[in-house]
């Protein structure tokens, strides 16, 4: 009996501004101090009253037209009623009937289709005030429960997909492809480890039944999703755990309701919270204390002229500008804009991309990574690396020397922002390649004397072998180049009788 996982993702992203959404409380993580980014507005208290963030608002509309959505020239804000103790007014300011941006999308590339691209559409994304935060005893012993406003009033973005993701993998894309345009737009940090991004999934199935006819599954909203992996693995679990339930219920299907279930990271399961709310349930209407805005043409165009080149255009100009691989370009813009325009700096500089592209991919994003820096506070300059990339591409040093030099700067510990060390080390070093052909011939004659045997196997045909030679060589004639050494041994070799 076959299904098909239907998935649609609510994100909502904290946005990168200085003050809350509708008050001037320092927008600022801050686990170690609660309840001291806080004012009356934040609080709900009487007679307080909300005066909307123009940057945040400008942030929002910038993220809703890079999604290609449509915006309306008048939005409005609205409230949406329900009670928890994290919410102190009673009720969450939103948008419900009128957003600022609808009907977009976002293509994403799937490993079932590497070389394609889905187009996922996005019903909306409307801005919001984040609540506070609840803090549980979850050690089963029965202590208190504690509430840290200070994230009250934080503005947020929920953009909410169409449910036209089909696997946790595709939901996983989505999810990488969303938070790099984010990023590069510089909206938000989207730190999942301190909430500015979270995601809930909705997840159901359409089963193909006995008589062909396809038959929908009850939705189910997904909570405590904290990382991209968990996601994926709850959706996955979730479209299992349904196939199932509908197997043993299938003859009660109308009575099976809609819920909202929690995601146990731990177990790999989820499990059920409560029933699933209604936009009727949150009883919306217009906040009386906030008037519309409207957006014109002129601010969009604004806006427009200020956007980056984005992460999908970025590798695709990549590939064919740079003639890198799907591969290679996709890694450099998934390590952000800056590593990205460094990447850049140094094939510009050096005339390689494709080496460029090697190195950052591996040496350096390598050592980024062991020494938990950013591409920002790298030892090496984008100019640096280049001057070493030249002496390499021009042949006066070796690969291996190259990275020689790479170290050597990297254990001298500053940042270095002139190319002159680079000459210093290969010269300190004796790195620069032998240029005198003359110097090698007695070497290499003196190592095929040594090694009859391996002189047989190249005769023979098997050219790997020539490696070894290769490599004595160089071992015993510091500098040489790995290429001549090899021109030369085949040479030789062929004379041989």
């Amino acid at each position: 009996m076959k299904y098909t996982t239907v998935v649609g993702l609510e994100v909502h992203v904290q946005l990168l501004t200085r003050t809350k959404l509708f008050c001037g409380c320092l927008n600022r993580f801050n686990p170690t101090q609660p309840n001291v980014q806080t004012c009356p507005v934040c609080l709900g208290l009487p007679g307080s009253l909300p005066v909307m963030n123009r940057y945040a608002f400008e942030l929002a509309l910038k993220t809703g037209m890079a999604l290609n959505c449509t915006i309306p020239p008048l939005t409005k804000w609205d409230r949406k009623q329900y009670y928890y103790p994290d919410l102190p007014k009673g009720y969450q300011i939103s948008q419900y009937d009128l957003p600022f941006s609808s009907k977009g999308w976002l293509e994403i590339v799937t490993d079932a289709l590497p070389s394609e691209t889905k187009r996922i559409g996005i019903i909306r994304a409307h801005l919001e005030e984040d609540a506070g935060k609840n803090i549980h005893d979850e050690s089963g012993g029965g202590g208190d429960s504690f509430i840290d406003l200070n994230r009250a009033g934080t503005p947020l973005l929920e953009i909410v997909s169409e449910p036209d993701l089909r696997s946790g993998a595709e939901a996983h894309a989505y999810l990488d492809e969303l938070k790099l345009l984010l990023t590069y737009l510089e909206v938000s940090d989207c730190n999942m480890q301190e909430g500015s991004l979270r995601c809930d999934a909705n997840v159901n199935l359409h089963v193909q039944g006995d008589g062909g006819q396809t038959i929908a599954t009850p939705i189910v909203e997904i909570k405590n999703l904290n990382s991209f992996r968990g996601v994926e693995a709850a959706i996955e679990y979730e479209a299992k755990r349904q196939f199932d339930e509908w197997q043993r219920t299938r003859h009660k299907l109308g009575d099976v309701p809609k819920e909202t279930r929690g995601w146990d990271a731990a177990r790999g399961v989820t499990f059920a919270q409560r029933g699933k709310e209604e936009a009727a349930d949150y009883r919306y209407f217009p906040d009386p204390d906030l008037v519309p805005v409207t957006v014109s043409e002129e601010k969009k165009r604004q806006i427009r002229d200020h956007f980056c080149e984005f992460p999908a255009a970025k590798r695709t100009r990549f590939e064919t500008q740079h003639q890198l691989s799907r591969y290679d370009a996709s890694v450099i813009v998934a390590q952000g804009k800056s590593f990205a325009d460094y990447f850049e700096r140094v094939a510009a500089a050096c005339g390689d991309a494709k080496q460029a592209a090697n190195w950052v991919t591996q040496d350096v994003l390598r050592e980024m990574k062991e020494r938990k820096t950013s591409i920002e506070e790298f030892p090496i300059s984008s100019d640096v690396l280049a001057a070493i990339l030249s002496k390499v591409g021009q042949r006066k040093i070796t690969t291996n020397s190259g990275r020689t030099v790479f170290a050597e700067i990297l254990a001298r510990g500053a940042t270095v922002d002139g190319t002159e060390l680079v000459e210093q080390i290969i010269a300190e070093k004796s790195l620069a390649i032998a240029a005198d052909t003359g110097e090698l011939a007695p070497v290499i004659d003196a190592v095929l004397a040594k090694n009859a045997k391996i002189v047989a196997d190249v005769q023979g045909g098997k050219q790997q072998a020539i490696g070894a030679l290769i490599g004595q060589v160089i071992r015993q004639a510091k500098g040489a180049d790995p290429q001549v050494v090899r021109e030369m041994l085949v040479a030789k070799i062929a004379a041989l009788p």
